[in-house]
């Protein structure tokens, strides 16, 4: 898939999405982006992800009340998120069961996603409220 403009800052931006394994915010990516582009602007890096979303380069991941986080991973996955920290985890695994239960149950649908969370304590959280 080729980038309609690989300008420096789209590079930047999708570059220190790619690296990160948190699934980060624009402020994050910006503070990152700013490591190697100092003059970018914090509008320039929600445009660049806007860009980037609709070019399928990343995954937008929205939770009511909290600010939009970026996946990089276009793989089908799901994720594993800690109520506590807020933590997201990919979780590479089928549901095979749960999709073969939805198209028996609506044949007349054409399923082409799934959109599955899980939620739970990750272990640093769970140690920690166990103290």
């Amino acid at each position: 898939m080729a980038m309609k403009r690989l300008t420096r800052q789209r590079k930047a931006v999708l570059e220190v999405v790619q690296r990160a394994r948190n699934h980060p915010d624009a402020a994050w990516i910006y503070q990152e982006v700013r490591k190697l582009v100092p003059t970018i602007s914090l509008g320039t890096v929600y445009r660049t992800l806007d860009a980037l979303v609709e070019e399928g380069y990343l995954v937008p991941i929205s939770r009511g009340g909290e600010a939009t986080r970026y996946d990089a991973n276009r793989k089908p996955h799901y994720h594993l998120i800690c109520t506590s920290c807020g933590e997201i985890v990919d979780l590479e695994v089928e549901l095979p069961e749960l999709v073969g239960a939805a198209r028996a149950a609506y044949p007349e649908h054409e399923i082409r996603a799934a959109h599955v969370e899980f939620e739970g304590v990750c272990a640093a959280c769970r140690d920690r409220l166990a103290s």
